[in-house]
C-alpha cells in the first residue's frame, strides 16, 4: 500500500485507480493540503520524477509507474479534526455490471466536490462502496439537471467510454421545458460555444461565431402546452452547458434556468411550483466497449416534474411522442 510522508522523500507507486491519469492531477490528490501552485512548481523543477524521469504536469502516468515526490516544504496550517459529513448513497440504479453503474441523479446533486460543495455523487458513492478498488464519473451533469449518469468501475472502461464520446458514438437524451410555444416539430442548431469566467468569477458560456467550438442540438417536440414547449433534444457534440445556452440562443429558454433563463418568468414559475430547473436526461444509447452488449438505459421524468407538467394545458395539435 502506498503511504505518504510530507517531511521525506516518498515513491509512490500507480495503481489501477490511478491509471492514464495526468501527473499533476494526481498529485492534486495525494497532496491534499497543498496548494497547486507549488505541486506544479515541484513537477517544473524536476524535483518529482517518474521512473526516475523528469515528466510535464500533463503527462499520464501508467499502472507500476514509481513517482518520486520530493518532501513537501510549505507551511501547513491546521487541519479541522472534523472532517466534511458525507451521508451515503441512496440513489436509483438503473444498470450495473463489471464495469459500468448507471445511476438515476436527483436534482440538487452535484457530480463531485468543489467550488464551495462538499461532496458530490461520486463522494457518496465511494463512501457506500469503500472496497471498490475504482470509481470514477465517466461524464457530468449539471447540479440542477436529473437524470442518467454512467459512472466507470474500471479504468479500462472508463477510456473505453470516453473514447465511445470522442467518435460520436454515444446518445444522449434529454427533455427540456422550454418557454414559450415551438412552432417547428423539429429544429436543428449549430451554433458555436464559447466558455468564459465573468467578472464575479462564475462560468459562462455563450455563442460566439468566433471563439466558440462547434456545438451542434437536435431538438423536437414532444409536446405543446399554452407559453410551453416539451422538447426533446439530442445532442451530437458534449459542450458545456449545450441544451441551455442553444434553446436560450433560439429564443426558448429553459425553465427555471437561473443562468440563461428569463429570471422574471422564473420568479412565477417558483410561486407555481417548480423549483428547479426543467431539464432531465432521460436516455442514453451505446454499445458496451467490452461486452459489445448494445445498452439502452431511460430514467422516468422525476415526480415534480411530472406534476408541473399535469398543471399545464396541453395544445390539441400536440401529440406526445413515442419513448
Amino acid at each position: 500500500m502506498n503511504s505518504f510522508s510530507k517531511n521525506q522523500i516518498n515513491f509512490y507507486t500507480v495503481t489501477e485507480k490511478d491509471d492514464m491519469q495526468r501527473l499533476d492531477n494526481l498529485l492534486c490528490k495525494i497532496l491534499k493540503d497543498v496548494p497547486k501552485s507549488y505541486i506544479y512548481r515541484i513537477i517544473r523543477s524536476g524535483e518529482v520524477r517518474v521512473n526516475k524521469k523528469r515528466a510535464e504536469a500533463k503527462s499520464k502516468v501508467v499502472l507500476n509507474d514509481i513517482i518520486r515526490i520530493p518532501p513537501v516544504l510549505v507551511n501547513e496550517t491546521p487541519t479541522n479534526p472534523n472532517k466534511t459529513y458525507i451521508p451515503e448513497a441512496t440513489f436509483t440504479i438503473l444498470f450495473e455490471d463489471d464495469y459500468f453503474l448507471i445511476i438515476d441523479k436527483p436534482s440538487g446533486v452535484a457530480c463531485h466536490g468543489g467550488s464551495g460543495i462538499s461532496f458530490g455523487v461520486i463522494e457518496q458513492l465511494r463512501k457506500t462502496r469503500e472496497t471498490a478498488k475504482f470509481l470514477e464519473l465517466a461524464h457530468r451533469l449539471d447540479r440542477d439537471t436529473s437524470g442518467v449518469l454512467v459512472l466507470a468501475k474500471k479504468r479500462q472502461a472508463l477510456v473505453e467510454f470516453q473514447q465511445l464520446s470522442k467518435n460520436n458514438k454515444i446518445k444522449k437524451y434529454y427533455m427540456a421545458l422550454a418557454l414559450g410555444e415551438w412552432k417547428d416539430n423539429t429544429r436543428n442548431i449549430k451554433a458555436p460555444l464559447y466558455k468564459y469566467t465573468t467578472k464575479d468569477g462564475e462560468r459562462r458560456v455563450r455563442v460566439d461565431k468566433d471563439l466558440g467550438q462547434f456545438s451542434y442540438t437536435v431538438f423536437s417536440i414532444l409536446n405543446k402546452y399554452k407559453n410551453f414547449s416539451l422538447v426533446k433534444a439530442d445532442i451530437k457534440t458534449g459542450r458545456t452547458h449545450q441544451i441551455r445556452v442553444h434553446l436560450q440562443h433560439l429564443g426558448f429558454p429553459i425553465a427555471m434556468d437561473d443562468k440563461y433563463g428569463d429570471f422574471e418568468m422564473n420568479k412565477y414559475l417558483y410561486k407555481t411550483g417548480l423549483k428547479r430547473m426543467f431539464l432531465h436526461a432521460y436516455e442514453i444509447e451505446f454499445m458496451h466497449p467490452i461486452t459489445s452488449q448494445p445498452i439502452n438505459i431511460k430514467a422516468s421524468l422525476p415526480s415534480d416534474l411530472e406534476n408541473f407538467l399535469n398543471k399545464l394545458k396541453p395544445l390539441p395539435q400536440a401529440k406526445l411522442e413515442s419513448n
